[in-house]
């Protein structure tokens, strides 16, 4: 099992428990949430447990604060199976002094019954955890703060692991689940194969209690793969689909299929960026497609590491999810979020880091080599050429995000960051 030490959600559980009645942890399978939950709890109840669960379910409608009685932070651990545990822990919070009461986890997005009839706002906050970034499974040197970039510190050199594009090929394949980090060889890539299998199978037709057909659960998972790092929309995956041997689809039927993907956190788009600028260039407010692990992505298709190294364009393509999700895990740490920028002229960016008080970096991501770091260097320029400083404040960084690399530096010449990515870290 990896070593939870690093996990910046462990932070902000802490933090967060220490000024509210009860947290939400929510996040796919598999990436830590129960263990990292356990650490702070001072009693637990697995309503996933086989053994005491049909007990638990008749409790629970007898009388659900039987349930709620326990030494705090009690852990209610996936909470969902029973949703009326929301408003009775509303309830709970609401008449307990102090903070951290409760802690739930949850891997499904409850389908909407009836049972929840308040938004818990005040007494239950959210917190999502993702599979672990490469700092967090020790993968990166952290010589790289996204932190101090984004508060203006500056960058001379700074070394990092050499990895060679092989290894980032086992890295996106093998993912951030804590117990595959944990494993060595085939015997770590197999599970994220595990994770695909289960999701298509049993996953799908459980998360909102809707039979759906496997198969196309395979399907869109495949054309999804293809279009990741994309602002593929709907029609665009249907006509993927049908493609591959699929009749009689149509654009609803894709969005319940994708809207129940989310509701497991298997996949989490980017939002569009939309910032003040001084060109008068309409801005695309498409989300792009992005698998919470790139490792998902590939087992859809069925591919590994030395198929990675056979298509660098493709290969690019699934780095690039690598790079959100671990951007994702560094702006958590600080309250902020990830964007994407394209408007009509062409530009684009493919990864604005932002914070609540309006300052952001600006992240293009590359495999490495002079040629691609230039050309991701010029995009960022370009970008932050276009903002208007008077409406919103300038880039706290602008940096190129690579996947090989011996240090990270600065580039005299535009202030640009050049960062592997086992160098960056929170």
């Amino acid at each position: 099992m990896a070593n939870y030490k690093n996990r910046i959600c462990d932070m902000l559980l802490k933090r967060k428990l220490q000024g509210v009645g009860a947290v939400l942890l929510e996040g796919p399978k598999w990436c830590g949430k129960t263990t990292t939950c356990e650490q702070l709890a001072k009693s637990v109840l697995y309503m996933g447990d086989p053994v005491s669960q049909q007990r638990n379910l008749l409790i629970a409608n007898v009388n659900i604060n039987e349930l709620l009685d326990g030494e705090t932070p009690r852990l209610i651990d996936e909470w969902q199976i029973v949703p009326k545990f929301w408003d009775a822990i509303r309830f709970r919070v609401d008449h307990s002094e102090g903070f951290g009461h409760f802690l739930l986890t949850g891997s499904v997005v409850p389908p909407d019954t009836g049972e929840i009839s308040h938004t818990g706002t005040g007494r239950i906050v959210r917190l999502k955890m993702r599979p672990m970034s490469l700092w967090e499974s020790q993968e990166s040197s952290g010589s790289v703060s996204l932190e101090a970039l984004m508060n203006g510190e500056a960058i001379d050199i700074a070394k990092c692991p050499a990895r060679s594009l092989s290894e980032i090929a086992y890295l996106v394949c093998r993912g951030g689940w804590p117990v595959a980090v944990g494993q060595q060889g085939d015997m770590a890539l197999e599970r994220a194969q595990e994770y695909y299998e289960a999701t298509v199978e049993t996953d799908m037709s459980k998360v909102d209690n809707v039979p759906r057909d496997p198969g196309r659960v395979m399907r869109l998972m495949r054309s999804f793969s293809r279009l990741q790092a994309t602002q593929a929309k709907l029609l665009a995956i249907k006509h993927d689909m049908i493609e591959h041997d699929v009749s009689g689809l149509d654009e609803d039927t894709v969005k319940s299929y994708i809207d129940a993907l989310k509701k497991l956190f298997v996949i989490e788009d980017a939002p569009a960026w939309c910032p003040c600028l001084r060109s008068k260039a309409v801005v695309r407010t498409s989300d792009t497609r992005y698998f919470t692990d790139p490792s998902v992505a590939v087992a859809a298709l069925g591919i590994g590491p030395g198929d990675l190294l056979r298509d660098i364009r493709s290969f690019g393509n699934f780095f690039e999810t690598l790079a959100v999700r671990d951007l994702r895990c560094y702006a958590d740490a600080m309250g902020g979020h990830v964007s994407h920028y394209r408007d009509a002229n062409g530009l684009e960016c493919d990864a604005i880091v932002h914070l609540r008080d309006g300052r952001f970096g600006l992240v293009e991501v590359k495999l490495g080599g002079d040629p691609l770091i230039n050309e991701g260097a010029a995009t960022l320029n370009s970008l932050a050429n276009s903002v208007d400083t008077e409406k919103m404040k300038k880039p706290s960084f602008k940096m190129v995000l690579t996947a090989v690399g011996d240090f990270a530096y600065t580039r005299p010449e535009d202030g640009i960051v050049v960062c592997p990515i086992s160098a960056l870290k929170n």
